[in-house]
């Protein structure tokens, strides 16, 4: 049997390679799915990604499988459940997080149309793949010219 040549950040670990295989640097256009990865991102914060993978299943059955209608609905009562789940990152912080981010992914939607179309634009505008500075602030220029010099 031939082994593939993956990312050394796997580890050869099972369920590393796993997600590599599978799903790492594959286009996610499904709202449900993004909404899962933006709630996942905040857990690991301080944490690695294959601990997040590995409570991942847990983080589904805990959030209503990242239904964000349903998790901006939950109550203090749902949080205190949420904070005893050992299944999950039991932080306070990043539940309440959860909980609050789920009304703003709603309101995105409800302006943007989806999740996909706002953060697709919106993550080209922050590292500067498009120049939407109006062409009368002093960075439209400065922006302008440091594209040019890098090209």
């Amino acid at each position: 049997m031939i082994q593939k040549q993956r990312c050394s950040w796997t580890n050869d670990k099972p369920l590393m390679i796993e997600y590599h295989d599978k799903e790492w640097g594959v286009p996610v256009h499904n709202d449900i799915r993004l909404f899962e990865f933006l709630i996942l991102e905040g857990a690991q914060a301080g944490l690695t990604w294959e601990i997040i993978l590995r409570k991942r299943e847990n983080y589904r059955k805990a959030f209503s499988d990242f239904d964000p209608a349903k998790i901006a609905h939950y109550t203090e009562v749902d949080e205190e459940r949420l904070l005893v789940d050992s299944g999950i990152v039991r932080n306070r912080l990043k539940v309440r997080g959860t909980i609050i981010n789920a009304g703003k992914f709603l309101d995105v939607q409800k302006e943007y149309g989806s999740f996909d179309k706002y953060i697709c634009y919106a993550f080209m505008q922050a590292v500067g793949m498009v120049n939407d500075h109006t062409i009368d602030c002093f960075r439209y220029n400065e922006l302008s010219n440091l594209k040019k010099v890098q090209l």
